[in-house]
């Protein structure tokens, strides 16, 4: 089910209309799931038919992505914002501290909800805010050198690249480790959210000066980190599990920095894995554990 949903948003500046849209399937505990910046809730597609088989799952398109507008005039797409909207997202929908999902800027607000004690769990992939400042000069580079090259591409010319598995790696192959799994009809639409996506320089502007600092007591947390990954590297991961010590860190072996498609069996356990609430009592994860 697809759907758009309008609700007032206590924001920080004050309560706001806001519309967002989303996808819900599956049934079971909640599972809400958070795209990266530029991206939109179909990144998702090849893992939301396996959560939803233990699962409620919500896939939902950030303020000024896929098809949810930007914020009203006047609102920042901040952290503290978007993290307010998400809260009155998840209680207009009934979903009562969800599990949390998200990859890169979406794996940051994960944590950022888990944080404030609005998710029962979160697993991170490759999430923002782990980076030195080498590091995010570097992947806002190449966000807006991907962001150029997707809205100065005619249509035709991206539908005859994305027909072949030489294209898709020329338009994906900076977020995918194997660009040719994707299919020709979703490399289309994710190149053409990332030339339209409204929010896209206002999030990249408001994430200069964005470290994740806090750990999450009381959260159970999953960081996994495509060892492939080119856009945020993976040694970021370790310091990750220095700043959030009880987190379980992952390496998902062979997948990029969105990694949902290069191995979806591998990404939805290790999601599964991660909203299965650790058992009082139960030891501490190791400090790094494999997927393969």
């Amino acid at each position: 089910m697809s759907a758009t949903l309008s609700f007032t948003a206590p924001t920080p500046h004050g309560p706001h209309d806001i519309t967002l849209a989303y996808t819900r399937v599956g049934a079971g505990e909640p599972l809400l799931l958070l795209h990266g910046i530029g991206h939109h809730r179909e990144a998702w597609d090849p893992v939301i038919d396996i959560l939803a088989t233990e699962r409620e799952v919500t896939a939902v398109d950030l303020p000024g992505f896929g098809r949810s507008p930007a914020l009203p005039h006047g609102l920042p797409h901040d952290l503290p914002t978007t993290d307010a909207v998400l809260g009155s997202f998840c209680a207009a929908l009934g979903l009562d501290r969800p599990h949390v999902a998200g990859n890169s800027l979406g794996g940051l607000l994960a944590l950022e909800l888990g944080r404030q004690g609005l998710a029962r769990s979160v697993t991170a992939l490759s999430p923002a805010g782990f980076w030195t400042p080498a590091e995010r000069r570097y992947a806002f580079t190449v966000l807006q050198g991907m962001r150029r090259t997707a809205r100065g591409l005619p249509l035709p010319l991206v539908e005859r690249l994305a027909r072949t598995a030489a294209g898709r790696t020329v338009l994906t192959s900076t977020i995918y480790a194997r660009p040719g799994r994707r299919s020709p009809e979703a490399v289309v639409a994710e190149t053409l959210a990332l030339a339209r996506a409204e929010g896209f320089t206002e999030t990249l502007r408001a994430g200069r000066t964005v470290r994740f600092t806090d750990d999450l007591p009381g959260v159970p947390v999953t960081v996994a980190w495509g060892d492939r990954d080119r856009l945020l590297l993976p040694r970021q991961g370790v310091r990750a599990k220095q700043v959030i010590p009880r987190a379980r860190l992952v390496r998902l072996r062979g997948c990029g920095h969105v990694p949902m498609n290069d191995d979806p069996a591998m990404v939805a356990r290790v999601i599964l894995d991660g909203s299965r609430t650790r058992e009082a009592g139960a030891p501490e994860p190791s400090s790094s554990t494999v997927a393969s």
